[in-house]
This record gives structure tokens, sequence and C-alpha cells, in this order.
């Protein structure tokens, strides 16, 4: 799972600081396998967090401990709220060469409303 947070911020060093400390906080949990805060080069208060996780599960875990909950969690609040957040990983590529990854999407999730589903009936 990729966590993929948008920011638009004119101070970079508080900013910077408050990221850093997010993803040490984050990569302490089990499951969260790589973080990166990135600047556009092209438009300097354009800045983009990414946080890479195990699974769904281990997002969900990783977000629970209470420093995450009073320094992650505010953070993430002044992201841009226009993008989804929140990608499953389809393919993958490595020296290693390429994986695909089974949707964890139902084929009908773009359908069923909220409270209707139980979860995925049948994968992508």
């Amino acid at each position: 799972m990729l966590l993929i947070a948008r920011f638009t911020t004119s101070d970079p060093e508080p900013f910077t600081a408050r990221a850093a400390r997010a993803l040490e906080l984050l990569l302490a949990q089990p499951g969260c396998t790589r973080g990166l805060l990135v600047r556009s080069t092209e438009v300097s208060d354009s800045w983009v967090l990414t946080v890479e996780f195990d699974s769904v599960s281990a997002y969900r875990r990783a977000m629970s401990p209470f420093d995450v909950r009073t320094e992650v969690i505010p953070l993430l609040a002044e992201a841009d709220t226009t993008e989804p957040a929140a990608y499953e990983v389809v393919v993958e590529a490595s020296a290693e060469g390429v994986r695909t990854h089974t949707s964890l999407l139902a084929a009908d999730a773009a359908t069923v409303r909220l409270g209707e589903a139980s979860g995925p009936a049948t994968a992508r």
C-alpha cells in the first residue's frame, strides 16, 4: 500500500522537520517499509510525502500509536484533500523483474455505497 500526501508550503524548514519526524515515527512501525519527502523542481512550494506499507492492515496499524496520532495525523490533515491519498500497488518493478499484484478492490467497488459492502467478493 502506498500513502501519497501532497502539500503546499512556503516555509520549508519547519515543514521538513515535521515531515522528517513523521517518517521517523511511521518507519518505526511494523510493516512500514519506506518513506520519502520530495519537493517539486518546478514549483518550489509543492511537496509530496510518500510512505510504503506491506499491506492495508500494516498501514492501519501504523496509524494507531499515540505518537503517530499526535504528530503524523495532524501533518497529514494539512495535505491537499482534492486527490486520493491511499493507493494499492498494482505493478511493481525492481532489478529482479516486474511483479503484478492482485487487486484488493472488489469488481463492484465503484457502485457499492457505504454500509452495503462487507468485503470484496471478487477481485478485479
